[in-house]
């Protein structure tokens, strides 16, 4: 079982550089939790990042690894993710000027499927399900040569994204904890491995009814979970990476769950408050951080939530607020 370590990480910093958007972060100054404690606020803004989210960091650190092992084929690499990754994966091979195929299902939206275009993506629709654009990008990958890449399963991916704490911790060194929402765990892996390095207590937040990492730390092992939230876009892993299962059983870290309800106000008060437009998983984040799950900050604690893209439609927003 591969485990990202703060090495790894560190590695990853040095290896992308200045190719990615080192994250803003921003001093919100002081916030309640949902049982009126105050406590300080931090934004890390890494919604303003390459493509819109922290994907981007992994697809860099993951190309660019293999660039330097020479093990980046002529026919470049290749997913199945018409999400985050997916983009990321197009955008960094466009900058490594190798092919990108990303295979997605017929009933992809449109303006995905444009938008990997736009990054020179070579954009394949296949089957109705994911499970079918997998397979095929399997197939693919097997006869073209292509390398695979993976949407969070994997050490370099984990460890690219990981770079976003060091942002953090260069900016605000005192922190206590960061709060990270959970998908497939890469993320989070990344994160968390940087902030136990350094004391600091991780708060990972999953939609309740799309749970894959606190249902593995439940069970002792990875196992299959419903799908079923607002921010199942992008939170809707069904089965969490070992590696994040393995990254989350130690004593600084907490694993949280918060309603779709929660969810939708915290993106709300985003936008209301602040005026940032962001995906329901970096609301997923803040409203564990506010308490909305079992964890509460302590009063006069240092707290920095990782907004961790901005590839929403605005739409559902309240407008005038």
């Amino acid at each position: 079982m591969d485990q990202v370590t703060f090495a790894d990480v560190q590695e990853a910093d040095d290896r992308i550089g200045n190719s990615v958007r080192r994250a803003t972060v921003a001093r919100i100054g002081m916030d309640t939790n949902v049982e009126g404690a105050s406590y300080d606020l931090y934004f890390a803004l890494e919604f303003m990042q390459h493509t819109g989210s922290f994907k981007a960091r992994g697809a860099q650190n993951f190309l660019r690894a293999h660039r330097e092992q020479g093990s980046l084929p002529d026919a470049g690499v290749t997913i199945a993710s018409g999400g985050n990754a997916g983009l990321a994966c197009a955008w960094a091979a466009q900058e490594h000027r190798v092919p990108a195929t990303v295979f997605l299902p017929e009933t992809a939206p449109q303006i995905k499927v444009d938008r990997l275009r736009s990054y020179g993506a070579d954009v394949r629709l296949v089957g109705v399900e994911y499970a079918e654009a997998q397979f095929a990008c399997s197939e693919f990958a097997a006869s073209s040569g292509a390398l695979i890449s993976h949407a969070y399963d994997h050490p370099l991916i984990a460890a690219g994204a990981g770079t976003v704490m060091t942002d953090i911790l260069s900016q605000v060194p005192d922190l206590n904890t960061v709060v990270v929402a959970v998908g497939g765990g890469g993320l989070f892996s990344g994160v968390a491995a940087v902030a136990h390095h350094h004391g600091v207590q991780t708060v990972a937040v999953e939609p309740e009814n799309c749970r894959a990492l606190n249902a593995a730390l439940g069970t002792g092992s990875p196992v299959d979970v419903p799908v079923d939230s607002v921010a199942a876009d992008s939170l809707g892993a069904r089965r969490v990476s070992a590696m994040a299962l393995a990254t989350a059983q130690n004593a600084l870290v907490r694993s949280v769950t918060v309603s779709d309800q929660a969810i939708v106000q915290a993106r709300q008060s985003l936008w209301d408050e602040y005026r940032l437009v962001v995906e329901h998983a970096a609301s997923t984040a803040l409203a564990g951080a506010r308490g909305a799950g079992d964890h509460l900050p302590a009063p006069g604690e240092k707290v920095c939530v990782i907004l961790c893209g901005a590839n929403t439609d605005p739409a559902d927003l309240v407008p005038g607020r």
